[in-house]
């Protein structure tokens, strides 16, 4: 296969006539009698005829009403973004469509540390989901009413979503690593009527036990009439005491007798999910998510950019307290295939999550950077020991991907294989752009923006090609939030994505980005996080490239420190072992972000740290130790995976004071 210079893969014949993206583009061409020489062209008319493209995209993805739509698209007022209706007076269920994507041979996989793997066919998901469903209902739960989990990434976080969301009910949900104050943090603001809950898990060959935090938990939650109690990996220690009704998970589902399940119909805006922001600025921000907007949304993604459907696997390893275990679930809708991963993707070593990718053949293999980094820093090389030729994509997000990492997929994993990075987020339950399966793929590109998301890159409120600047989306999308929890009269939402521009009403998501002539897009950061030396904004993930790419940097952080009138860059390593960072390294360091950058991006000081502070949905934390570098506090450290490193960071302030 030909690469070109800055291509590091090209999509064949094959794919290109065969892809559901090539399939949707005919579609929407025989509909509308158009033709479209690229995907840019298909992107030009998507976000140019938002009522059309949305309305072909829910035929072209066998949506199931239960009361067809109206209208796909009514603009807002006063061309804002605020106020636009979507596929008015239509009504559908989340869960009905999921089941209605699935074969009968569909499967859920489930690949859990410390016990034997379960698969699941899709009787057996409807008979568990119908016993589930009758135990909420046996709680009062209907439509609206909130049902939350504290859960591992396993079957049973996928029956419980899918019996709340078949009683018109929202879902909210957290991974079991949490602790009291921010899983209180969270639920206790939606008041939910149900929690799911597990008592131990087992992770990196340990078991952690979560019984007190649930005990606890429960007690402070006054909403909760009853709370279900998943089995462990590992046998429970002891008894779980509640002053309120609870009920073991196994209850129902070891139930075989077959139980009808019925679905309740809601508007096409009605709330679906509740998610949170990270939390580390403040109390989490509960963003509400439709039923419709985020099914047709992630059917996009999934069908199109990823190329899913009929007798495809996809693995995305993730946890429930992550936007992308609620886009992964969806899969099933397009009638993808699921195997779902829980426990350490290293234990007992960096080869278990590509073994688990060999044993069940999976197609598209979702992942992030640090993941890619720490199989490269073990020398471990998967095409070399196992048979990944069913896998075709990969889908990293999290982070941005360096350059090196797209030649280092190539030439570890395979060179046929689609490296697509991905970006969003939680405040829209999706992307914002992503992979396309009929395009190049340029190194450090993510492809494109994704169909009917208004993307563009903007500098002092104008659009420009080839600068750095705000990424922020023109016109609406369906996954808009509804808003959030509380905020009646939407000020916080606005003031979160609207308001940033003084003269126009459009969402700015915080990322420093780029849009190159090829189309593709390149993130520099969050926009917050930006560094500022000299008045120049220089993004993180700028430094990172160079830095990550050394021998002997295993991983590595840049924040801001303000000192004499400007802003100096302090940069943060965690280097292999046998590596000294003496001033001959240091030296190094600095003469290669000199030479592979610009003076402006070399770090006044250098330190050697044992830990990155990371988000429990892999993020690093540039903003909390800059606040720790000028001595302000960092609030809910509970949202914070490894939130004991801290103390390093603020040693190293006052050493810097």
């Amino acid at each position: 296969m030909t690469i070109g210079q800055d291509i590091v893969w090209q999509p064949s014949d094959d794919l290109v006539k065969h892809s559901h993206m090539s399939q949707f583009q005919e579609f929407v061409s025989a509909k509308h009698q158009l033709q479209f020489a690229e995907y840019s062209d298909l992107h030009k008319w998507s976000v140019s005829n938002l009522g059309d493209f949305w309305q072909s995209l829910s035929e072209f993805t066998n949506i199931k009403w239960s009361q067809t739509p109206g209208q796909a698209y009514t603009p807002p007022a006063h061309k804002k973004m605020l106020g636009a209706k979507w596929f008015d007076g239509s009504r559908l269920n989340f869960a009905e469509n999921i089941f209605h994507g699935m074969s009968d041979d569909s499967q859920v996989i489930s690949v859990c540390e410390g016990r034997e793997d379960l698969t699941l066919s899709k009787a057996d998901l409807k008979n568990q989901v119908a016993q589930c469903a009758a135990y909420l209902k046996s709680n009062d739960v209907g439509v609206g009413d909130r049902v939350v989990g504290v859960m591992p990434n396993t079957e049973a976080a996928v029956i419980a979503m899918m019996a709340t969301s078949s009683l018109g009910a929202v879902w909210s949900s957290c991974s079991p690593d949490f602790g009291e104050q921010g899983i209180v943090d969270r639920f206790g603001q939606i008041e939910p009527k149900v929690l799911f809950a597990v008592h131990n898990y087992n992770y990196n060959g340990k078991t952690q036990d979560c019984s007190d935090v649930i005990e606890k938990v429960v007690a402070r939650i006054g909403a909760l009439k009853s709370v279900c109690i998943i089995d462990g990996a590992s046998e429970s220690s002891r008894e779980l005491s509640f002053a309120i009704e609870h009920k073991s998970f196994t209850d129902f589902a070891d139930i075989k007798e077959e139980l009808s399940l019925s679905f309740e119909s809601v508007a096409f805006d009605a709330p679906l999910y509740i998610m949170f922001s990270s939390g580390t600025t403040g109390v989490p921000k509960c963003i509400i998510h439709t039923v419709g907007g985020t099914l047709l949304q992630h059917k996009k993604e999934l069908m199109l950019h990823s190329n899913l459907g009929p007798k495809s696997k996809l693995l995305y390893f993730t946890t429930c307290g992550w936007m992308m275990w609620n886009w992964m679930v969806s899969a099933l809708a397009v009638g993808s295939d699921l195997v779902l991963f829980e426990g350490s993707p290293a234990y007992p070593g960096i080869s278990r999550l590509w073994e688990v990718l060999e044993q069940y053949e999976v197609n598209v293999f979702g992942t992030s950077p640090k993941f890619l980094s720490a199989t490269d820093n073990a020398d471990y090389v998967p095409a070399e020991v196992l048979n990944l030729s069913s896998l075709k994509t990969i889908l990293s997000t999290g982070a941005p991907l360096l350059p090196e990492q797209y030649d280092w997929v190539a030439n570890n994993v395979g060179e046929t294989v689609h490296l697509a990075s991905i970006s969003g987020g939680t405040d829209i339950i999706s992307c914002f752009m992503l992979g396309v399966p009929n395009i190049p793929v340029y190194r450090g590109q993510i492809q494109a923006p994704g169909l009917g998301m208004a993307v563009e890159c903007w500098v002092d409120e104008k659009s420009v090609v080839g600068q750095k600047g705000e990424l922020v989306c023109t016109k609406p999308f369906p996954s808009m939030p509804l808003g959030f929890w509380n905020d009646l009269d939407g000020e916080r939402y606005r003031a979160a994505y609207f308001n940033f521009y003084d003269h126009v009403e459009i969402w700015r998501h915080g990322d420093f980005v780029s849009i190159e002539d090829s189309g593709g897009v390149v993130v520099y950061g969050r926009s917050d996080a930006t560094l500022n030396p000299g008045g120049v904004r220089i993004g993180t993930a700028e430094i990172y490239r160079v830095v990550e790419n050394l021998d002997g940097v295993i991983d590595s952080l840049a924040a801001a420190y303000q000192k004499d009138g400007d802003v100096h860059i302090v940069l943060f390593l965690i280097l292999k072992d046998g590596v000294i960072m003496d001033e001959a390294f240091k030296k190094l360091i600095k003469g290669c972000i000199r030479q592979e950058l610009t003076p402006r991006h070399v770090p006044r000081e250098i330190f050697r740290v044992d830990e990155i502070p990371y988000t429990r949905s892999g993020k690093k934390l540039e903003i909390a130790v800059t606040r720790i570098l000028h001595h302000d506090p960092v609030p809910n450290k509970t949202a914070i995976a490894n939130a004991q490193c801290l103390t390093a960071y603020e040693s190293l302030a006052e050493e810097l004071s």
